[in-house]
């Protein structure tokens, strides 16, 4: 399955930039050591820049796939472009690892279309939080299915 999700045309605007780099330093070890964060189940996403070839430390919601998977959301706080470490993801699908669970994994990442996504989407839009995430943008919300390789 490729990675396809066009921008919107409304919606707030991505955060990027040096401040979330900052946040991200802080909330990452907080998410390590507590396996949550905002009553979330949470994990720390490592991609790998596709521009830069750095390492990038996103923290992120996850939900549980059917197959045991971790199901992420490109929601990008409902903003109308998909957030950087999509990008990254999209560019090197097999070069990511997650900390989740007091555990590094090795992960392939996926985005899933159709029916697929259709039944991740049932079970994530349940919790309000990515539902009003939706409702603030046209573009419709990439899930990355993350499966250990």
């Amino acid at each position: 399955m490729s990675f396809e999700s066009p921008a919107g045309t409304r919606g707030g605007r991505v955060p990027k930039g040096p401040f979330v780099r900052f946040v991200n330093k802080i909330v990452a070890p907080m998410v390590r050591r507590k396996g949550q964060f905002g009553g979330m189940n949470a994990l720390v996403l490592t991609t790998v820049g596709r521009k830069s070839g750095q390492e990038r430390v996103s923290p992120l919601a996850w939900f549980p796939g059917p197959d045991g998977s971790w199901l992420i959301v490109a929601s990008a706080n409902g903003a109308s472009n998909n957030p950087g470490w999509y990008h990254n993801l999209k560019a090197n699908p097999d070069k990511a690892r997650i900390e989740v669970d007091g555990k590094t994994v090795e992960v392939r990442a996926q985005q899933l279309q159709g029916d697929e996504r259709a039944q991740a989407w049932t079970q994530i839009s349940k919790n309000e939080r990515f539902a009003a995430y939706q409702e603030k943008t046209d573009r419709e919300l990439p899930i990355i299915k993350l499966t250990a390789r």
